[in-house]
């Protein structure tokens, strides 16, 4: 009989004895209550408590935790906007009592608060300014979380602007404003290549101008001093200038004609001269040319004769 009664308050010990003990997990508060009533906080590891008289009414943690909040809202130049808001925050370890207490949805509360914040400052921003000022909404969310939560026990660690989101025809529309930047730019460089090549082409040719010009000056000069010497060399054989210049153009005559037949898929035209009356060129031309010969022969004879 005795043994029946014994099972029973075993039992019942070991059941009272598991309720009185409980697991705390690192970084975690429990708020213990007795009989309804604020008793104490326990931290990581095996606590105790009474049993039937305590109880676990909830548990903290105490790690950093993020809350992603998107607010729609409309800039100074009446663009919609919706910007996602994250906000890094943890319970104060040393205030967990009012972090249970005094807020029943800390969500709620920092979601209101930064509502009302961006809302606030990105209507006195343009579209491009909220861009570029993000960090400033950041900041701003965050002075005003931390004044607001810290009396609940909530330490705000960080806010960020993580998402800048325009309407769709707004993103559309500067989508096309940035396409025709890029191709005016574009165009820009090209009419910049297209002017620097035609300058640089037309003083190419400026200076391929300037060359052949400075060629033939020089070969005219060489020309004008080719004939000098021949009308010296003329000279000394007894050849006065005049007899001379006539000789050459005779010469150069002939000689054109020669070069004129060379050619194979040239043809040649001689058309019969008939001089005007009184005119006496084709003579004075045959006479030239026969003078020329007899020049030469006499050339020759002085020639051998000074090797003799």
């Amino acid at each position: 009989m005795g043994q029946f009664i014994l099972v029973p308050i075993l039992f019942f010990g070991v059941v009272i004895l598991i309720s009185a003990l409980f697991i705390v997990k690192q970084q975690t508060a429990v708020i213990i209550e007795r009989f309804g009533k604020f008793q104490s906080i326990r931290h990581s590891g095996l606590q105790l408590k009474i049993p039937l008289v305590d109880k676990v009414a909830g548990r903290l943690s105490l790690k950093i935790q993020q809350l992603d909040v998107i607010v729609e809202t409309k800039t100074l130049d009446d663009v919609f906007v919706r910007l996602k808001v994250s906000v890094q925050y943890k319970v104060i370890r040393d205030k967990v009592y009012d972090a249970f207490y005094k807020l029943d949805y800390p969500h709620e509360q920092i979601t209101s608060y930064v509502f009302d914040v961006v809302r606030a400052e990105v209507p006195k921003m343009k579209l491009d300014d909220v861009f570029v000022k993000k960090d400033d909404i950041a900041l701003a969310v965050k002075a005003e979380l931390n004044d607001a939560m810290l009396d609940y026990g909530f330490d705000i660690i960080k806010t960020l602007v993580t998402d800048i989101d325009p309407d769709a025809q707004v993103k559309a529309a500067m989508n096309r404003i940035n396409a025709a930047e890029r191709e005016k730019t574009a165009a820009q460089y090209e009419g910049d290549a297209q002017r620097i090549l035609i300058v640089e082409k037309a003083k190419a040719e400026a200076e391929s101008k300037r060359l052949q010009g400075q060629g033939i000056a020089d070969q005219r000069r060489e020309i004008a001093r080719g004939l000098e010497e021949s009308v010296e060399v003329l000279n000394r054989v007894g050849i006065n200038s005049q007899e001379a210049s006539a000789l050459i153009v005779v010469t150069q005559h002939y000689d054109t004609l020669q070069s004129l037949g060379e050619e194979t898929n040239s043809n040649l035209i001689l058309l019969p001269n008939v001089p005007q009356a009184g005119s006496n060129m084709l003579n004075e031309m045959v006479a030239s040319f026969t003078a020329s010969n007899q020049i030469g022969e006499a050339m020759k004879e002085a020639k051998n004769k000074g090797k003799q």
